[in-house]
């Protein structure tokens, strides 16, 4: 299909105007998900329509892009039932437990380094929804939890962007073969970790006084039946997943599964006597697990895949390529635009764009897209699934983060890139 074709033009008008639906859901009224599917359905109904190619050709196409995109959606929905199966057994008061402090200062670092690393192991949506929770507890003032919410988002994005299962677009780039695990930690912590320390440093020199106190009821501290050990081997299955892979060779989401179903095992022995504790058993949680979050990236990755099929991505590539030779300039743009659009498109797109061919494995221009798309969304509580959650949780409005986090966060994604481009030399 050329790329100047009237059915091309058509696919990327329908792409633009559903991807405008969900960045104004809530505008429009129509859930996100529903628009994703839609737009995906429309794009390739188009493409099928209008190529010329054998009806069995499409299929092939469509299949190999499908195979690729289970993959992804397996994964998470097997990672995301682990980490609702350890938050329904209350275990991650393992950690929690350890927050205790009534200075304003400690309590800013303390949160933002249990959020970083929780990140790299959960991912930046669960922990930013389990960090807030705590702090509703921990913190019963609202003024008083705002800027530690704000540290939370900034703190979880830049934690899940150092492991490969710590965010959905690094986990794309991962299971894709962009990169590689250990490679992926050693080039992305020190950058991740200036992206928090800037803003972190930034508000410390800014808070003053100490917190009111709030007491938890006997209900909110009581420990669930096994909490401990599901704790274990939960967290435990997660790190497991990237040796799994290397020991086997097999994708990772045969990992989580393989996670998945050993802890599934085991809380059916545990609880199966017991009726009342129905709901700390895997079909029960089961029934938690954000489906619709899932079948969103399912659309937004099929609507992908048909506009890179189309010709449409290449074209783009090559279009940046002539105006913008830096791929380090490129990367860090993208992590500006994360802030404004969605970042599992952005490199799904940038993966459609970029072949493996030309940028191999942990090739620095992966590296650099991985930390642009899994930190630069921070700078804006629209740029990523974890401002979203807080904006849900906490009623924060846009322009009260933006007057709060937009410089400081902009700040720590400009110094923790450019130390990835001072440190690249030396991780060859």
């Amino acid at each position: 299909m050329e790329i100047f074709n009237p059915a091309t033009w058509l696919i990327v008008i329908v792409f633009c105007i559903g991807y405008l639906a969900i960045i104004f859901e809530h505008s429009v009224r129509i859930n996100k998900t529903a628009a994703a599917l839609v737009i995906a359905v429309l794009c390739w109904s188009i493409y099928f329509v209008t190529n010329t190619l054998p009806s069995n050709a499409h299929i092939q196409q469509l299949g190999h892009h499908v195979a690729d995109i289970s993959q992804i959606i397996f994964f998470l929905m097997g990672a995301m039932t682990l980490v609702e199966l350890v938050d329904s057994h209350r275990g991650f008061k393992v950690i929690t437990d350890k927050i205790r402090t009534k200075s304003k200062k400690k309590m800013l670092w303390i949160v933002a380094f249990f959020a970083f690393f929780l990140s790299a192991i959960l991912d930046n949506l669960t922990t930013t929804i389990l960090m807030v929770s705590l702090l509703r507890k921990l913190v019963p003032e609202t003024k008083d939890r705002f800027l530690l919410c704000c540290i939370v988002v900034v703190a979880a994005n830049a934690g899940g962007a150092w492991t490969p299962i710590g965010d959905v677009t690094t986990t794309m780039l991962w299971i894709n073969g962009q990169l590689s695990t250990i490679a992926v930690m050693k080039a992305l912590f020190i950058p991740s970790l200036i992206s928090l320390l800037i803003p972190l440093i930034w508000y410390t020199a800014r808070t003053k006084g100490r917190l009111s106190a709030r007491t938890l009821s006997h209900e909110e501290t009581k420990e669930m039946p096994g909490a401990k050990l599901v704790f274990a081997l939960g967290i435990g299955g997660l790190v497991f997943v990237p040796i799994f892979k290397a020991l086997t060779g097999l994708p990772p989401f045969m990992g989580v599964l393989m996670a998945l179903a050993v802890l599934w095992c085991v809380t059916d022995l545990m609880h199966y006597p017991h009726k009342e504790r129905v709901h700390l058993r895997v079909p029960h949680v089961l029934t938690r697990v954000d489906t619709s979050g899932v079948l969103f990236f399912l659309g937004i990755l099929l609507c992908i895949s048909a506009l890179q099929t189309a010709g449409v991505l290449q074209a783009l590539a090559d279009g940046m390529d002539a105006y913008i030779p830096s791929k380090a300039m490129i990367a860090t743009l993208l992590g500006f635009f994360s802030a404004i659009i969605d970042n599992v498109p952005l490199v799904a797109a940038t993966m459609g764009m970029y072949p493996l061919q030309a940028y191999p494995m942990d090739a620095s221009f992966w590296h650099m897209i991985a930390y642009a798309a899994g930190t630069g969304g921070s700078m804006l509580i629209i740029g990523s699934s974890s401002g979203v959650a807080l904006m849900g949780m906490e009623k924060i409005n846009f322009i009260e983060y933006m007057k709060k986090a937009t410089i400081p966060v902009a700040f720590g994604y400009l110094g923790g890139m450019g130390i990835y481009i001072l440190l690249e030399p030396l991780l060859k």
